[in-house]
């Protein structure tokens, strides 16, 4: 896309959001403090391209998993697929693929996750939720190329307080969350917060094969602070989370070869029909703890986190068809089911130093550690129809093993990788005042990234000759992230800023010898790939009018990155795998408008638009292999529209207030590869919520996808797609006590 064309669309936009705040004679814009820039702020006043949800916004747009906000975010969409763990955030169209670094910083409680496996969890009990669009890198530091999404959980109260959440669905499903917290005991120092969340639900996508849902679920969580503060200077707040869930993985649909239907992401005609539930059982928990000293002004935080993952998920293989209709069997082999298992633990360590908020110059600087100990081992198994069976650690043949469960299932293919990883990084920023309406901020941060890979395949199955069981490879990466942020208050409402920042995150291992593969050879994977580099310059203002009953925000940005990365499969080793474009360039802009129409009905609109090109290609890549240069960038979405009408009326003589409220979400054009094989049509998705509420009750009824878009939330080279979810519909109630 030209420049010109670029500047034209964004004057565009700009023009129409003009004319908006011109119809409007009011709206509602919530005071909502941030804390986008580790310190807290005026949402106002911040120089960031940001989406904020107030506890009040997230019960009102019933926000209970992260594809719900993101729903309602510009510019920023999440594609779930495959299995629990698996999901592909993209903000601005910087994207992420399977076993790669996340596109952005994740952080709950100021403690950065350390996988993006934690990403899809259920979020219950939570105050506030930030969307910053945009390079943090040098605030946020690894991961924070695209942006950073920051989760802060209800802290306790002086006070005792408690909630009851019961649900139903239509899966059918139930529900379930308790919450309370306050002083502990007669303490006026120590105080708690409590939750247990329980949902469990037998899905919506059918099987036709087995009769049954292809897609339960079940979640149990639990999340507990426990905060003390001894004196007016020390704070110290610890905090245990723990998820298991239990549901299904590798429910594929086949497109193109062998299928009667065109590889065509927008094929959706096909119903799911493995013969093999399988399973995918996740767990995931972190104990953290964070300390806050106040130095007489200056402010000491300690913050320390473990984290473990463990998933395991088993399912069909190619061509994800009973055994007696695939395409393997069909040709006198065995058909074939394939696993997964992931473990990870790691320890972080945060030492920062935070100046006081009222002065003129203010200041942050601080180190950071993270360990992390990752073991990963992929495989196909004969399927003979004793199911998808697990394999951990030990393949299944060539070696010792039990085979009276199951007799006739042999190991095909294995690959595992183990990983020592060691990364720190020094950070620092200064913020000063120029006069009473300007601020200037510098941020640097240094990032040192050092991973020791371990081949743990077994000899036996090693995938090429040049492979050696315990070969270990050991890289570091590397990078200096710089932020300027300048921003100005034109006037007692609106501020206008420009910024430029880089973002990063490391490269990596794939798996041991798929780089000797002649497919992989010919678009560009090896044994390792790139880390990414992205530069962001932006400009934008935001406004509030009508004594804050009216907001508007505008933004506009032009990203050059390099070694974005790009997904691989590659069949004779089942493997997941990555490559990194030599550059690419992203530009758009997003819009978000908050309104109050009348005294009871609400609108909020947020629309964003980005354009990719792709500048070079893999500097692996072989040159028989067309060239992608001049295609969008994969998982790119060209533009987004969040609508939100919300009407909510007194009853009772304001006892009691109806609430409708309709959200729709579109998502544009989408492309999926560096070759641009399909592009998947807009998708319309509306939802809906009706009830009743209270000061301390809820009762509402609510439906998603209630026009019933049929579409598949992914495409993958091989013409893998993958179901969106049908229309569903549900009732929950809540209850403060």
């Amino acid at each position: 896309m030209s420049s010109t064309r670029f500047v034209r669309r964004a004057a565009l936009a700009s023009a129409i959001a003009t004319l908006l705040i011109a119809d409007f004679a009011a709206a509602q814009n919530e005071s909502i403090l941030v804390t986008a820039r580790r310190r807290s702020e005026s949402f106002s006043d911040v120089p960031i391209s940001i989406t904020a949800f107030s506890e009040d916004q997230i019960e009102a747009a019933g926000i209970e998993r992260p594809q719900d906000f993101i729903g309602l975010t510009p510019n920023v969409t999440l594609v779930e697929t495959q299995n629990q763990g698996t999901s592909f955030l993209t903000i601005r169209g910087i994207s992420q693929a399977r076993n790669s670094e996340p596109s952005a910083a994740i952080l709950v409680d100021g403690v950065l996750l350390t996988n993006p496996a934690q990403l899809t969890q259920e979020l219950f009990d939570i105050q506030q939720i930030e969307v910053l669009r945009g390079a943090q890198g040098a605030v946020y530091g690894r991961n924070a190329i695209g942006g950073a999404i920051v989760l802060t959980t209800r802290e306790p109260g002086d006070e005792f307080e408690g909630r009851l959440r019961l649900g139903y669905d239509d899966g059918p499903g139930i529900n379930a969350g308790v919450s309370a917290g306050g002083p502990l005991g007669d303490s006026d120092t120590l105080k708690y917060q409590a939750s247990l969340s329980y949902y469990d639900t037998d899905g919506w996508i059918e099987n036709t094969y087995r009769n049954e849902e292809a897609d339960p679920y079940q979640d149990i969580s639990l999340r507990t602070r426990l905060l003390w503060e001894p004196s007016d200077r020390l704070k110290l707040d610890a905090r245990f989370y723990l998820s298991e869930v239990e549901t299904q993985a590798l429910y594929y649909n086949i497109v193109g070869f062998p299928s009667v239907y065109p590889d065509d992401v927008n094929v959706t005609a096909l119903d799911v029909r493995v013969n093999n539930d399988g399973i995918n059982n996740r767990d995931l928990s972190q104990l953290a703890l964070k300390l806050d000293y106040d130095m007489d002004g200056t402010t000491f935080t300690s913050i320390t986190s473990f984290d473990s993952i463990e998933e395991i998920l088993t399912g069909d293989q190619w061509n994800f068809l009973p055994i007696e209709e695939s395409f393997v069997f069909s040709i006198g082999f065995d058909d074939v089911a394939q696993h997964q298992f992931l473990d990870v633990d790691t320890m972080s360590q945060e030492f920062r130093f935070t100046s006081s908020d009222d002065e003129q110059l203010r200041w942050i600087g601080g180190v950071y550690f993270i360990q992390t100990d990752r073991y990963i081992s992929t495989g196909n198994i004969t399927d003979r129809g004793e199911g998808a069976i697990p394999v951990y650690t030990v393949p299944r043949g060539n070696f010792p093993f039990d085979n009276s469960i199951y007799p006739n299932s042999f190991q095909q293919t294995f690959l595992a990788d183990s990983q020592d990883n060691f990364a720190w990084a020094v950070f620092g920023e200064l913020a000063y005042d120029l006069g009473d309406r300007a601020e200037i901020a510098v941020a640097l941060r240094y990032d040192e990234d050092t991973r020791e890979n371990t081949t743990e395949t077994p000899t036996a199955f090693l995938p090429t000759a040049s492979a050696s069981s315990g070969e270990v490879r050991k890289e570091t990466w590397d990078e200096v992230q710089p932020r300027v942020t300048l921003r100005y208050q034109a006037t007692d409402t609106t501020n206008i800023y420009g910024s430029y920042g880089r973002g990063f995150r490391s490269g990596g291992f794939n798996q041991t010898g798929v780089g000797s593969d002649p497919i992989a050879q010919a678009i560009g994977v090896v044994d390792t790939f790139d880390a990414e580099v992205a530069d962001t310059l932006e400009f934008g203002l935001k406004s509030v009018f009508n004594d804050n009953r009216l907001s508007f925000n505008f933004s506009v940005f032009d990203t050059e990155a390099e070694g974005s990365y790009y997904f691989v499969f590659l069949a004779a080793s089942s493997t997941q795998n990555l490559g990194s474009l030599g550059a690419v360039d992203y530009q758009g802009y997003e819009l978000d408008l908050t309104a109050r129409l009348t005294d009871n009905l609400d609108l909020m609109l947020g629309y964003g638009y980005t354009d990719s090109e792709i500048k070079a290609d893999s500097p692996h890549k072989s040159p028989l292999t067309p060239s992608a240069v001049g295609h969008q960038a994969p998982l790119v979405t060209e533009d987004t529209v969040n609508l939100t009408l919300q009407y909510h009326v007194p009853l009772s003589g304001g006892a009691r207030e109806l609430v409708v409220r309709g959200d729709y979400q579109r998502l544009g054009d989408t492309w999926w590869d560096p070759a641009n094989t399909t592009v998947r049509d807009p998708v319309n998705l509306l939802g809906l919520r009706v009830g009743l509420q209270s000061d301390d009750w809820s009762l509402m009824l609510w439906g998603k996808n209630v026009n019933d878009v049929e579409y598949n939330t992914e495409w993958s080279p091989g013409g893998f797609v993958f179901k969106g979810k049908p229309a569903s519909y549900g009732i929950d109630f809540s209850k403060n006590f």
